[in-house]
């Protein structure tokens, strides 16, 4: 595949359909838009991750790591703003079902709640009395529950957190939304990472991201718990980060793989690639907003780009 990157230094319009959108079965051609560009609609970042959408203000969070800044970009307006800075260079963002944010702070290593007042709650900072690693990425099930993954990202040096040994595995946790109690929820990967659940919340998708191989997973959800985890896809020579569910079960992973490969790819509940939204940069992560839940955003290391698909993220992540 060869990406276009002349466009992103042209004022020039974009000739419809987008060629930076492309179909590798055709169960991707319905959530393709003939009339519908990617845009990018922010940048002068550093290293962008955390996506989360408002869509009763119609604002766009995400966080910039290295610059430990929490923003919000504005749909309407186009104008980003920075809300918190300190932030405990934030990583995974999503909303709970009651509207607030949940975080999870590389630098700090804890999870937090963002409430509708303002103030942050501490939700996770340690699992038998041992500080966690640091929160990864997060997403909510529909009884409230939280899980997240905890993978040292911001203690492996200076850039992204501060420096410090692990003193637990790398994993997924699920945290109960009445006890506030930590349990294991995955326990076999190397590196876990971005996550999702499939729209009925039987399955659990998790990306796995040790030096090799960077594949991701699927498990089953029995009783509160993942288990049967099996391959779901290898991006190689690409890899996934952050992923989401849309709510015709597909996933869409936000991709790392060089040019031809950097941006997102589209996976059919199967595990089959079918499409490829190819960007400029590496795309960490992603989620779904606009009025309609069919505007896709991408946090891409110095940027955020948009793009308006025929599809619809499912609600918790």
């Amino acid at each position: 595949m060869v990406h276009n990157t002349a466009r992103w230094e042209s004022t020039a319009p974009i000739r419809y359909p987008d060629p930076d959108i492309i179909v590798l079965d055709p169960r991707f051609q319905p959530m393709v838009l003939g009339h519908a560009a990617i845009e990018r609609v922010a940048s002068g970042f550093r290293f962008t991750e955390g996506p989360a959408y408002y869509g009763d203000t119609r604002q766009l969070l995400f966080a910039d790591i290295p610059n430990d800044a929490l923003l919000r970009w504005d749909e309407i307006t186009g104008q980003t703003v920075t809300l918190r800075q300190p932030c405990g260079n934030i990583d995974g963002n999503t909303r709970d079902r009651q509207g607030r944010l949940i975080s999870c702070e590389l630098g700090s290593r804890t999870l937090t709640r963002t409430e509708l007042d303002g103030s942050v709650t501490v939700l996770a900072s340690h699992f038998e009395g041992i500080q966690l690693t640091g929160p990864n990425d997060v997403v909510v099930k529909s009884d409230g529950s939280i899980w997240f993954s905890d993978n040292g990202a911001g203690i492996r040096g200076n850039y992204l957190g501060d420096k410090a040994t692990p003193g637990l595995p790398y994993r997924v946790y699920r945290l109960d939304p009445e006890t506030r109690e930590l349990s294991i929820a995955v326990g076999d990967m190397a590196r876990p990472n971005g996550l999702c659940f499939s729209p009925d919340e039987k399955r659990l998708y998790v990306v796995d991201t040790p030096a090799e191989p960077k594949i991701t997973r699927v498990y089953d959800i029995v009783d509160g718990k993942a288990v049967n985890g099996r391959l779901f896809f290898d991006a190689n020579p690409g890899w996934a980060d952050g992923i989401r569910c849309d709510t015709e079960g597909n996933v869409w992973a936000g991709i790392t793989g060089g040019p031809g490969h950097d941006g997102v790819a589209i996976f059919a509940p199967d595990g089959t690639m079918i499409g490829r939204i190819l960007l400029p940069e590496r795309c960490a992560n992603l989620a779904f907003g606009g009025r309609k839940r069919n505007r896709l955003f991408m946090t891409a290391s110095q940027s955020v780009y948009a793009l308006y698909v025929e599809a619809q993220g499912v609600p918790g992540g």
